[in-house]
C-alpha cells in the first residue's frame, strides 16, 4: 500500500513539458531533432524524458545509440496516447480564453470540407456577415476525416462533420442529408433507362471514388451488403478531378450530390433513390469548451441556411 501511494505521488510530478518532450521524440525519432522542434538543447530533452521515465516507473524510449533512430517502447506508445489528449486539451483551453476575450467583435475559426465549402458555406457566410459584420471568419479547409480531431484540439471553433462522430467529445447538430447519385458521361446508356441501374450493373463498369474519406463508407457498405465487389480504377479526394475523370468517360462515380457540379454539360446525374444511405452532415463544436457568442451565432446561421436546402 505504501509503495502504491509513493507511485501516485510520483505521478503528481509529471509536467506538460515532460509530455511535450515525449511527443517530440516520438515524432522526430531523434533527441536532436526533437530539441530543434521544441527550441531546447538536446540534453534538456533527454533529461525531461528521463525524468518522465523515473516518475512513471517505466522505460518509455529505446535508445539504440549511434545513427539509429530512437523508438518508443510499448509503455511509451501507451503514455503517448494520453499525452496527445492532455496537450490537446491545453491547446483547447488556450483557444477558450482567446474566444472569451474576443467576444462578438473577434474571430470565429470554421472548418469545412470541400463540398460544404463550395455548395453551402457561401450563403452561410453571406448571412453571417450581414448579422455580425465586425466578426472575422477564418476558414480552414480539411478532409472530413480530420475535422473531429481539429475541433477537439481547438484548431477550429466549429466545423462541419460527417455523423456519427465516434468517440470525439463533440456536440453536433445535423444540418442536411446529402444523397448519393450516379454520375456518368453525357450520353451514357445508363442515363437513358426508365429505372435506376442496379449496383450489379454499376459494378460491371470501372468506378472512380474518393480515397481516405468517410464519404465512401455508405457506398462501400451498400456494395458489401449486396455481396458485390466493385472495381475502383481511380481514386482522388479532389472533387474536380473525380468529376473530370467521369466526364472523360474513364469511369462512373457514385458520389454525394454536394460534391458534383451539376451544371457541367459533360456529365449526367442519375438518381439512385434509396439504394445508398445519404451521408449526414452536421456542424459541431467541442462539448466541454467555451464557445464565444460569435461562434454560437455562426452555428445558428449554418443551421438556418442548411436546413432550408
Amino acid at each position: 500500500m505504501e509503495r502504491d501511494e509513493e507511485r501516485i505521488r510520483a505521478w503528481h510530478g509529471v509536467e506538460v513539458r515532460h509530455l511535450a518532450a515525449l511527443q517530440a521524440v516520438a515524432a522526430e525519432r531523434s533527441f536532436g531533432r526533437a530539441a530543434l522542434r521544441l527550441g531546447y538543447t538536446q540534453s534538456a530533452v533527454s533529461q525531461q524524458v528521463a525524468t518522465l521515465e523515473r516518475l512513471v516507473g517505466e522505460r518509455l524510449v529505446e535508445r539504440p545509440g549511434g545513427p539509429r533512430p530512437v523508438a518508443l517502447t510499448e509503455a511509451g506508445h501507451l503514455l503517448l496516447r494520453h499525452a496527445d489528449s492532455i496537450v490537446a486539451r491545453l491547446q483547447a483551453a488556450q483557444a477558450d480564453l482567446q474566444a472569451l476575450s474576443a467576444g462578438e467583435a473577434g474571430a470565429v475559426r470554421v472548418g469545412a470540407f470541400q463540398s460544404v465549402g463550395a455548395r453551402v458555406l457561401p450563403e452561410i457566410m453571406r448571412r453571417f456577415r450581414a448579422r455580425l459584420p465586425a466578426v472575422e471568419v477564418m476558414l480552414e479547409e480539411l478532409d472530413d476525416e480530420e475535422m473531429p480531431q481539429a475541433i477537439e484540439r481547438g484548431d477550429v471553433d466549429v466545423g462541419f462533420v460527417l455523423e456519427p462522430v465516434g468517440d470525439a467529445p463533440l456536440d453536433a447538430v445535423e444540418v442536411l442529408r446529402d444523397g448519393y447519385v450516379l454520375v456518368v458521361q453525357a450520353g451514357s446508356p445508363l442515363a437513358l433507362g426508365d429505372r435506376p441501374p442496379s449496383l450489379a450493373e454499376i459494378a460491371a463498369e470501372p468506378l472512380v471514388g474518393f480515397r481516405r474519406s468517410r464519404s465512401m463508407e455508405p457506398v462501400d457498405a451498400a456494395f458489401h451488403a449486396a455481396g458485390i465487389e466493385p472495381r475502383f480504377t481511380f481514386r482522388s479526394n479532389d472533387n474536380g478531378t473525380v468529376q473530370g475523370l467521369v466526364a472523360a468517360g474513364l469511369a462512373l462515380g457514385i458520389l454525394p450530390r454536394l460534391t458534383i457540379d451539376e451544371s457541367d454539360p459533360r456529365i449526367e446525374v442519375v438518381e439512385l433513390g434509396e439504394t445508398i444511405a445519404p451521408r449526414l452532415i452536421a456542424i459541431a463544436r467541442h462539448r466541454d469548451r467555451y464557445l464565444a457568442p460569435a461562434g454560437r451565432a455562426f452555428v445558428e446561421t449554418a443551421v438556418a441556411v442548411a436546413t432550408r436546402r
